[in-house]
């Protein structure tokens, strides 16, 4: 990748940033809009850790990939849904993906 592409990417990462606190906020003032504002965080970081869960990068593109990471975050939202406090479901999470790639080799 190029200098000038990575120059623009983070000039465009920047732009989103000031363009989100400068002028976001004035279409999020209705009732309906600030409840999707206030979940959209949350919808972002479950898409994030799905995607880096179930994919990988492949010579042939991306692929749908079920190992230990998925064990752990099965136990992990099992976790949650039981009401495990956080650190609870950190522990868990990572003791289940560990023991499933210790048992997988």
């Amino acid at each position: 990748m190029s200098w000038t592409a990575i120059l623009l990417l983070a000039a465009g990462a920047y732009g989103f940033k000031v363009g989100g606190v400068m002028g976001l906020g004035r279409f999020l003032r209705g009732e309906r809009s600030s409840a999707l504002g206030a979940l959209l965080p949350a919808a972002l970081l479950a898409a994030l850790v799905i995607v880096q869960t179930f994919s990988t990068d492949t010579a042939d593109g991306v692929a749908l990939v079920l190992d230990a990471r998925a064990g752990g975050v099965a136990a992990g939202a099992l976790a949650v849904w039981r009401g495990v406090p956080f650190a609870g479901v950190v522990v868990i999470a990572a003791s289940v993906a560990a023991a499933l790639r210790f048992f997988a080799s």
